[in-house]
């Protein structure tokens, strides 16, 4: 072999291996809080919320300092055109009064602080912060609700794994039957239309199969997606499928701790207590406006200094101002009563989200006693089922089972593991769903 095949052989190799090796990096076992974890870490979804909630505390802390004494500084010079200087004439001869100076420099520091704006400034201070904190619920409710999605898509490649499993159970189960059949047909025992129904079954069994690795792989990219990860990452499922039903609190309970814990509640009380300050605020026309000024004057030549010299002096002078509208044609009514009108819609905002917030809690109260119920019961028809199972392959070796009789049992054994993952996975999504409606 040539030197250039040789190189070309092992950059193949190498090339191949390092493909390997980064599928095997792709593979991950992770639990529903790992699962959680990842998510909340990666989400854009998260971080956008979270940046809406930092853009409302620096609008807050925007807002709060026109409570507090500006200080501006400015400057300016002008080049005058040339002109004779002022001077009288007396009999003892000229005498200019004021020179002619053609540049001019001023710099000036202003300090201005609001005395009493009709509580304009102050309600305005207090909807911004209660909007900030509005936003940290908007936030901590987006959490949840990511919280949850991950747990839905972690919970479904869960089921989506259980069920492939249990299908290529029952392919393997099937084999073996048509093993058994064959065996059996070779003998004279069995007919040919028993081979021909249990490779049927056989074939329907592997449709399934088929389907249900397809599903892992839909329900894998979808976990992936909600994760941030890369879409080739192969997750698998390390959550134990058994009873893991826990006791939860009683109704009155859990309804008064979503009353008081929703975030999506605690927001909209935000925005109700900043809908009523913003009646104040719309009522601040009504009152005079009264503002402190101080400035200092730096400035070649001052004004104020006569005669007038061509040098930098400083003069300063604090002022009181006040301003009030007496007459708008009805702009501030008209803001009062569009601010009224906010205030009551957003109380009964309140009243429906609550409203909703017990519907929910109530519903998932009892979807979660249900599927414990349900989870109890497929339970103990697994049990059931594969007894049944074992008996009728027993009988049907021993020729004391039909043929129907055992492909009947593999069925009903099929369904009944299908319907205890389901149970589970279902139990799991009602816990779920029941820890975000209470705002956990």
């Amino acid at each position: 072999m040539s030197s250039n095949k040789i190189r070309i052989f092992l950059l193949v190799m190498l090339g191949i291996s390092i493909s390997l090796s980064g599928y095997a990096q792709d593979k991950k076992k992770m639990t529903v809080e790992e699962s959680v974890k990842v998510g909340l870490e990666n989400s854009n979804f998260l971080h956008s919320s979270k940046m809406n909630m930092k853009y409302a505390e620096a609008k807050s802390k925007e807002v709060n300092t026109f409570r507090l004494p500006s200080l501006t500084f400015g400057a300016s010079y002008t080049r005058l055109s040339e002109v004779d200087p002022f001077s009288v004439s007396t009999p003892f001869g000229n005498f200019n009064i004021s020179p002619a100076i053609f540049n001019n420099y001023n710099f000036k520091v202003t300090l201005q602080q609001p005395l009493f704006t009709g509580f304009k400034l102050e309600s305005n201070s207090k909807m911004a912060d209660l909007s900030y904190k509005a936003s940290k619920e908007d936030f901590n409710s987006d959490k949840n609700e990511l919280i949850y999605n991950i747990k839905n898509a972690y919970w479904g490649l869960f089921q989506a794994n259980q069920i492939k499993k249990v299908t290529e159970e029952n392919v393997a189960q099937i084999q073996a039957h048509l093993t058994d059949v064959k065996n059996l047909f070779d003998q004279g025992l069995a007919t040919k239309n028993d081979m021909l129904k249990v490779q049927v079954q056989l074939g329907e069994a592997q449709l399934r199969l088929i389907d249900s690795k397809n599903a892992v792989k839909i329900a894998n990219i979808n976990l992936d997606n909600i994760l941030g990860i890369s879409l080739s990452t192969e997750i698998e499922p390390v959550n134990n499928i058994e009873k893991r039903s826990k006791d939860v609190s009683d109704l009155g309970n859990l309804l008064d701790k979503a009353y008081s814990v929703r975030p999506e509640l605690k927001s909209m009380d935000y925005r109700v207590k900043a809908s009523e300050s913003g009646i104040t605020a719309a009522k601040s026309d009504w009152w005079p406006q009264l503002y402190l000024t101080g400035n200092y004057y730096y400035s070649r030549p001052n004004q104020r200094i006569l005669p007038t010299q061509d040098k930098f002096n400083g003069t300063w002078d604090v002022s009181v101002s006040m301003s009030f509208n007496l007459w708008n044609w009805g702009a501030t009514s008209d803001r009062t009563d569009q601010a009224e009108a906010q205030f009551e819609q957003a109380k009964d905002g309140y009243k429906i989200l609550k409203d909703r917030v017990t519907l929910e809690v109530t519903r998932n109260y009892l979807n979660i006693n249900k599927s414990k119920e349900r989870m109890t019961v497929s339970e103990q028809s697994v049990d059931q089922a594969e007894e049944n199972y074992k008996v009728t392959d027993e009988k049907f070796k021993n020729g004391l089972a039909l043929n129907s009789d055992l492909l009947d049992a593999e069925v009903a054994l099929l369904q009944a593991k299908t319907n205890y993952i389901q149970s589970v996975v279902d139990y799991e999504l009602a816990l779920a769903q029941l820890k975000k409606s209470i705002g956990e």
